[in-house]
């Protein structure tokens, strides 16, 4: 084999190794990746058995206690609703008219919220839920 050929296999063979590792990549990434959507755009996609980000704002007497760190809420964009449940100690700034991030999936269409994140100041609201409120 002379030089060329060498050099172009060398480059063929980097050149498949180099794609084979960015799909495993892309691939592995795929799996870990939490999609955020409001209330409105649940309406739209199908939603069982992925796990889902929904935010908006907590609607105004919607917080119910059911049992012991059992609660109900409602999360809603001012144009749709969503119904959420979650067993755990809620975050303490956790309140109605909040911005808020609800995390886990949806069975039977009901939310089951794995975990909830609140706000942190008077001035902050998650970047998609702003957005999402500000595009109503």
């Amino acid at each position: 084999m002379n030089k060329k050929i060498r050099r172009l296999n060398f480059l063929l063979l980097l050149l498949v190794t180099c794609s084979i590792a960015i799909w495993l990549i892309v691939k592995a990434l795929e799996e870990n990746i939490i999609y955020f959507y409001s209330p409105s755009d649940i309406v739209e996609i199908d939603k069982l058995s992925k796990l889902l980000r929904v935010g908006g704002l907590v609607k105004e007497s919607s917080i119910v206690k059911k049992d012991n760190l059992i609660f109900e809420f409602i999360i809603t964009d001012n144009v749709n609703e969503t119904k959420v449940f979650y067993q755990g100690i809620l975050p303490d700034l956790f309140r109605e008219k909040q911005g808020v991030i609800a995390e886990g999936k949806f069975e039977k269409n009901i939310f089951i919220a794995s975990k909830i994140l609140a706000k942190h100041d008077e001035n902050y609201m998650p970047k998609e839920v702003y957005e999402s409120l500000r595009n109503k």
